[in-house]
């Protein structure tokens, strides 16, 4: 295994995590009550949700465009 697909699993891994993450966090009440009253998440929840997902495609990206 290449230290490119390693990095691959563990980019896709957090991205992953990041994602659940911030999933979680949208459903808390204090997310809920400031998505129904502005239309959008806090800031904290969405950035868990940018950062988690770039990183999955990156994560995925390397691990299908091996060298």
């Amino acid at each position: 295994m290449s230290s490119n697909q390693i990095i691959g699993i563990v980019l896709l891994v957090i991205g992953i995590g990041l994602l659940f993450f911030g999933y979680q966090s949208s459903q808390a009440v204090d997310d809920q009550l400031t998505e129904a009253i502005t239309g959008r998440f806090t800031d904290a929840t969405t950035w868990l949700f940018i950062a988690g997902g770039v990183s999955a495609v990156v994560g995925i990206g390397m691990l299908a465009f091996k060298r």
